[in-house]
C-alpha cells in the first residue's frame, strides 16, 4: 500500500501482549488484520514527510545505485538502497555515510551562519536561526539516535559560542551523551547511539595523534585522510564485532576514497530536497549534480566489497569483543607509549600484540581447518547458523534451492561461502518478516528463479522488483505449484489461492515439500518446510493436502508454542530442524514444541546449540546429521 507518513494515526485490531521487562516498550500489538489509516500527520510533521517523499521520488528517477543512495546521504532515508549495495556498504565500513551525523549538522549550521553573515545578521541572531533550523533538520531526517547525539552536540556548541565559552570536543560529547541518557536511558542499549558516541570520541581523541604519527612518512593532508576513518574504526570495532564478527579489510581505504564525496552529495542533496517543491526546474538539475558523488560512493563500496578477502573472520560475542579491545589497546600503546619509558613500553606492547595475534591466528586457523575437513560434502539439506531466523539450503545434482535468507546478508554470505555456493537456482521467500528476508542482499544477482509469498506493502514490492531487476524470474506462488530441483520434486502446499481470509505474513508462509524421484526415490531425503505457520493455518494446510511421513521437517516459526501437534504426528519426521538465535528473547524453541517433537520421536537439531547443520542421505535409507559443534550422528 501507500507509504504512511510519520505522525499519522492508524486503527487496528489485534492482541495486546506485555513485552519483556528489558525492552524499551511496554506492550506489543499483534495485528489480526492490516491497519487502517484514520488521520494524516499534524502540520509540524507533515511538511517533513512531504519533503522526504518528494526528494525520494526525484532520486528514484536517477540511474543505478547513485539514485538509491542519494536520499540516504542527504536525509538518512535508506529505503531505496538496494540489498546488494547495502551489503557492500557494510562490508566496506561505509554504511555510516547514510547515518545522519555531526557532519550533516555541521553542514546545515555552516550554511545558516554563512547566509546570516551575508544578510548582515548579528552573531546571536545567526545562532538563534541555526538552532531553529537544526530542530527542523532533526524533524526532516527523523530523530534517530545518531541524529539526536549530533543535534544535541551542535546545540551545545552554539550555546557555548553564544556565551563566549571555549568549545572542547570531548566535554561537549560527554555532556551531550549524559543529557540524552538522562532523558532516554534506553539509548544506552541502542547500537546506533553507542557507535555514534564511540566514533565521535575516536575522531576527537585519536585522529590528531594518528595524523601526526603518519605525517612522519606521508604529507599532512594524506595523513589526515587516512587517520580520520582509522580513528573511527578503532573506536567502534569492538562493538561492531557484536553486530558482525568480521574485520573489514579494506574499510579504511574505501573511506579514504568515498568520504571526500559525501559532503558534496549531502549539501547538494539537501538543497535539492528544499528547492524541489518550490522550483522543480532548478531542484532536478541540483539532484542530478548530487547524483555524481553519490554514484561514486556506491561504486567504491561495490569495488572493494568485491575484492578477495574483503572480510577477516573474528570470534563472535564477548570473546571477540575482548580480543578486539586487547588488540586495539596494545596497538595504541605501541604507537603512542607514555613518555619517559617509551622505548621499553613500545617493545613490550609490540611483543604482546604479536603474541595475541599469532595465538588467535593459530587457534582460528586450526579450528577452521578442523571444521572444513570434518564437514561432509554429500549433504542434501543445510541449515545456516544465521541467528534468529531461517536460511535453509536443499541440494540435488548440483542444483541449489535456498528457503529464506535470514536477518542479515553478511551472515548468509558466510554460510554460502563455507558451503561453496555461488549460485542459487531456486530462491523461496516464505514471507516478508525481516528474519526471513533480511539477508536477501547476499544473493541479489545470483538467483535464477525466485518464488515469493503474498505481498502486503511497498517494501515487499520493492524487494520483489530488486530480484527481478537483478535477473531472477520472480513469481508469487500458491498451493498446487510443482517443479524439479535436480532429482527432487518440490510441491507448494500453502498458501491457498485465493487467500480465502489468510492474511499475508506468518499465516501465509510458503510451505514446500521435497521428495526424490526416479533412482532418487529411495535414496534421497523427503522434507517439509513450514515457514512461520501457526496452529490454525497448519490445520487448514493439513485439511487441503495429503500429509504423510517425511524424513526431515523444518519446524514452524523457530519452535514457537503456536503449533498443531497433529501435523507433527502425521509427519513422524526423523529430524526436526530449528533455526533459532542463541539467548533470543522469544523463548524459542519453546518447551511445548520440544515436547511435541519428543513425543513423536523427532530429534530436534537447533542452530543456537549446534551451529550449522548438514543432513546427508545414506544408501540404506538412513541419514547422517553433522553439526559444527558436535560429532556426526546417524539417524
Amino acid at each position: 500500500g501507500a507509504a504512511v507518513g510519520i505522525g499519522s494515526s492508524v486503527a487496528l485490531s489485534g492482541t495486546l501482549v506485555a513485552s519483556d521487562s528489558a525492552d524499551d516498550v511496554a506492550f506489543l500489538v499483534f495485528a489480526s488484520k492490516p491497519a487502517t489509516l484514520v488521520g494524516g500527520p499534524p502540520w509540524y510533521l507533515g511538511w517533513a514527510n512531504d519533503l522526504r517523499s518528494g526528494f525520494s521520488e526525484a532520486a528514484s528517477s536517477l540511474p543505478g545505485d547513485g539514485g538509491g543512495l542519494l536520499p540516504g546521504l542527504a536525509i538518512g532515508d535508506t529505503t531505496a538502497v538496494s540489498p546488494a549495495l547495502n551489503v557492500a556498504m557494510k562490508a566496506t565500513s561505509l554504511s555510516h555515510l547514510t547515518a545522519v551525523s555531526g557532519a550533516n549538522c555541521a553542514v546545515v549550521i555552516a550554511l545558516i551562519m554563512l547566509a546570516g553573515g551575508a544578510l548582515g545578521l548579528s552573531r546571536l541572531w545567526r545562532i538563534a536561526a541555526s538552532v531553529v533550523v537544526l530542530v527542523g533538520f532533526v524533524v526532516l531526517v527523523t530523530p534517530q539516535p545518531s541524529v539526536l547525539r549530533s543535534a544535541v552536540m551542535a546545540a551545545l556548541v552554539l550555546v557555548a559560542t553564544a556565551a563566549g565559552r571555549p568549545v572542547r570536543g570531548v566535554s561537549i560529547l560527554s555532556l551531550a551523551a549524559l543529557i540524552l541518557l538522562a532523558v532516554d536511558p534506553w539509548l544506552s542499549r541502542s547500537y546506533g547511539f553507542v557507535l555514534s558516541v564511540l566514533a565521535t570520541g575516536g575522531l576527537l581523541i585519536l585522529a590528531g595523534p594518528i595524523t601526526r604519527l603518519l605525517a612522519r612518512w606521508l604529507p599532512v593532508g594524506i595523513a589526515a585522510i587516512v587517520a580520520i576513518p582509522l580513528a573511527a574504526q578503532l573506536a567502534c570495532q569492538p562493538v561492531l564485532i557484536l553486530l558482525n564478527p568480521v574485520i573489514p579489510t579494506y574499510g579504511v581505504f574505501a573511506n579514504m576514497l568515498a568520504e571526500p564525496a559525501a559532503p558534496i552529495a549531502t549539501v547538494l542533496g539537501l538543497v535539492a530536497c528544499l528547492v524541489l517543491p518550490v522550483v522543480p526546474a532548478i531542484g532536478h538539475p541540483i539532484a542530478w549534480l548530487a547524483w555524481f558523488p553519490s554514484a561514486w560512493i556506491a561504486a567504491v563500496a561495490k569495488f572493494f566489497a568485491g575484492l578477495p578477502g574483503s572480510a577477516i573472520p573474528w570470534p563472535s560475542g564477548a570473546p571477540g569483543v575482548a580480543l578486539a579491545v586487547a588488540v586495539t589497546a596494545l596497538g595504541l600503546l605501541a604507537a603512542f607509549p607514555p613518555r619517559g619509558r617509551a622505548r621499553g613500553i613500545r617493545r613490550v606492547a609490540s611483543s604482546a600484540l604479536a603474541l595475541v595475534l599469532a595465538g588467535y591466528l593459530g587457534v582460528a586457523g586450526g579450528e577452521r581447518a578442523r571444521v572444513q575437513l570434518a564437514r561432509p560434502g554429500d549433504w542434501q539439506i543445510a541449515v545456516c547458523d544465521i541467528g534468529q531466523g531461517d536460511a535453509v539450503l536443499v541440494r540435488s545434482l548440483g542444483q541449489v534451492a535456498l528457503i529464506d535468507t535470514g536477518p542479515r546478508p553478511e551472515r548468509l554470505t558466510r554460510c554460502l561461502d563455507a558451503l561453496g555456493i555461488d549460485r542459487v537456482n531456486l530462491l523461496v521467500l516464505t514471507h516478508y518478516d525481516l528474519d526471513h528476508v533480511g539477508g536477501t542482499g547476499a544473493v541479489i544477482g545470483r538467483v535464477d528463479r525466485a518464488m515469493i509469498g503474498p505481498r502486503s506493502d511497498a517494501g515487499d514490492e520493492r524487494l520483489a522488483r530488486q530480484l527481478a531487476d537483478s535477473g531472477a524470474v520472480v513469481g508469487q506462488v500458491s498451493r498446487g505449484l510443482t517443479g524439479m530441483l535436480g532429482e527432487l520434486r518440490w510441491e507448494v502446499l500453502w498458501p491457498p489461492s485465493p487467500l480465502a481470509g489468510v492474511q499475508p505474513g506468518n499465516d501465509a508462509s510458503v510451505t514446500m515439500r521435497f521428495h526424490g524421484t526416479g533412482a532418487c526415490a529411495s535414496g534421497c531425503l523427503s522434507s517439509l518446510f513450514l515457514g512461520d505457520l501457526g496452529n490454525e493455518p497448519q490445520a487448514r494446510m493439513m485439511a487441503v493436502n495429503r500429509i504423510g511421513r517425511v524424513d526431515v521437517v523444518k519446524v514452524a516459526h523457530h519452535g514457537s508454542a503456536d503449533q498443531n501437534e497433529s501435523l507433527y504426528v502425521k509427519l513422524r519426521a526423523t529430524v526436526g530442524l530449528i533455526g533459532v538465535g542463541a539467548d533470543n528473547t522469544y523463548g524459542h524453541p519453546t518447551d511445548k514444541l520440544l515436547g511435541i517433537l519428543a513425543r513423536v520421536g523427532t530429534a530436534a537439531e537447533r542452530t543456537d546449540l549446534d551451529g550449522m547443520i548438514l543432513v546427508s542421505p545414506r544408501p540404506n535409507g538412513t541419514m547422517t546429521v553433522w553439526t559444527e559443534r558436535s560429532p556426526p550422528s546417524g539417524r
